[in-house]
């Protein structure tokens, strides 16, 4: 019996339960931390209740600051994955949780059509320094929706507002057009996002190890800080539920 099976069998004994639920089946690392986890490292979630999906936790330090209990749904910060992929994976999700990774688009609905959510993207360049903007409001479609995004209530820690043009919009991959543009923006920036036409960020782009004035936009870029020329160190795109 795979562990899948297992779980769905197991699942229906708990209903009535929220607790055990909860500590046998988290939902997002909130919960994980909930249940005693308060270190940062890779865990187990069941964003759909019975598939486990494994996760980099962002508890803080030591599990006692502001910033814990986020949810990593992207990282970038070394190069080492290649983030110019088709349709069905980011639909699934890549990557190496310990290091550069994508969640998965139906793991991002999953977790976002049953709880509310904030999203915090950490950055940081070249030269050590780190800024980030936050947002009060983050879910995600389903994909007969095209995964559409909405994103809000942003909040400046230095970064400036490179997302509220992929508010409203679907997820495009460069096999799968969904964008505002008549061209295809993940083609032309080398990228995948919640492109409009096209972006002022692409956190999903090429890796481009810092500023390349003859390269435009194709970068893991975020406009209002480091203009569209320079490729960012890290980049960490992370969830929590809103208190």
């Amino acid at each position: 019996m795979t562990v899948s099976v297992f779980l769905a069998l197991l699942l229906p004994l708990l209903v009535g339960s929220t607790s055990v639920s909860q500590e046998l089946f988290p939902t997002d690392c909130s919960d994980v931390y909930t249940n005693g986890q308060t270190l940062s490292g890779v865990y187990t979630i069941y964003p759909a209740g019975d598939t486990p999906v494994q996760v980099y936790c962002d508890m803080g330090c030591n599990g006692q600051t502001e910033d814990a209990k986020w949810t990593v749904i992207q990282r970038r910060m070394d190069g080492s994955v290649n983030f110019y992929r088709p349709w069905e994976q980011y639909k699934k999700g890549f990557g190496n949780k310990y290091g550069e990774y994508w969640l998965g688009l139906e793991s991002l609905y999953q977790l976002t059509r049953k709880r509310k959510y904030e999203l915090r993207v950490d950055l940081e360049d070249f030269e050590g320094v780190k800024v980030y903007a936050q947002y009060s409001t983050f879910s995600v479609d389903s994909e007969v929706n095209g995964y559409k995004l909405t994103v809000a209530g942003f909040i400046d820690g230095g970064a400036g507002d490179s997302m509220a043009l992929a508010n409203g919009q679907k997820f495009s991959t460069f096999d799968k057009d969904q964008d505002s543009w008549p061209g295809n923006c993940a083609k032309s920036f080398l990228g995948a996002f919640w492109y409009n036409g096209c972006h002022y960020a692409n956190p999903n782009g090429i890796y481009l190890w810092g500023k390349d004035g003859t390269l435009f936009a194709i970068g893991d870029v975020w406009y209002h800080w480091k203009t569209y020329d320079y490729g960012l160190k890290s980049i960490t795109m992370k969830i929590r539920p809103v208190a």
